[in-house]
């Protein structure tokens, strides 16, 4: 199946979820939309949403919660149908 990699619109910190008490924005097996919101960058106290930019399935993330991440940078896989 063909895969598209969601990648960081800008440089920053990468978060799974909309704020610590929350569930993540997507899980590894979750079903996405091109819209659907797989996490978020921190720059400056300034958060933007990453959408997966593709339907399909989540398969993996390839950079952890609140990891550092370069613009351009991969940070998960979606599998597309």
């Amino acid at each position: 199946m063909p895969r598209h990699e969601v990648v960081s619109p800008i440089p920053g910190v990468f978060y799974r979820r909309p704020d610590p008490d929350s569930p993540p924005f997507a899980e590894d097996g979750a079903s996405v939309t091109d819209d659907s919101p797989v996490g978020l960058v921190e720059v400056m106290k300034s958060f933007h949403q990453i959408p997966a930019g593709a339907s399909g399935t989540v398969v993996e993330f390839l950079v952890g919660d609140e990891d550092e991440v370069d613009a351009g940078q991969p940070v998960a896989v979606v599998e597309t149908a």
